[in-house]
């Protein structure tokens, strides 16, 4: 992961969830009782949130803090196939539960695009 502040990682990853979560800035900024033009500002990394704030996001995204902090995913794409082969080959994983995730995901991704 490169150098990003922590403003921008966090309104970063807030947008993700939202957006995964299929809502729209407007609803997302109507649950936390904030105006939409400053919802933008945090998703852009440009203001930080209040204590407050974070909390309400959390409920209304329906998310754990540790949800809301993993920039991992957010690693380049090689770093993040070095570290799973590496744990595969090492061991440190139970290879049948990686397979089996992995065929969740097939079949999820199949069933969506029907």
């Amino acid at each position: 992961m490169d150098n990003m502040d922590i403003k921008k990682l966090l309104g970063r990853r807030i947008k993700e969830i939202r957006m995964n979560k299929g809502l729209t800035q407007e609803k997302l900024a109507e649950l936390i009782g904030v105006g939409e033009r400053n919802l933008s500002k945090i998703e852009c990394g440009n203001n930080f949130v209040t204590s407050e704030t974070l909390s309400k996001i959390l409920s209304a995204l329906n998310i754990e803090p540790f949800e809301l902090f993993n920039f991992k995913h957010l690693d380049d794409i090689n770093e993040l196939k070095k570290e799973l082969v590496d744990a595969i080959n090492s061991e440190r994983i139970d290879i049948r539960k990686l397979y089996q995730f992995y065929m969740t995901i097939k079949f999820s991704e199949k069933v969506l695009l029907v």
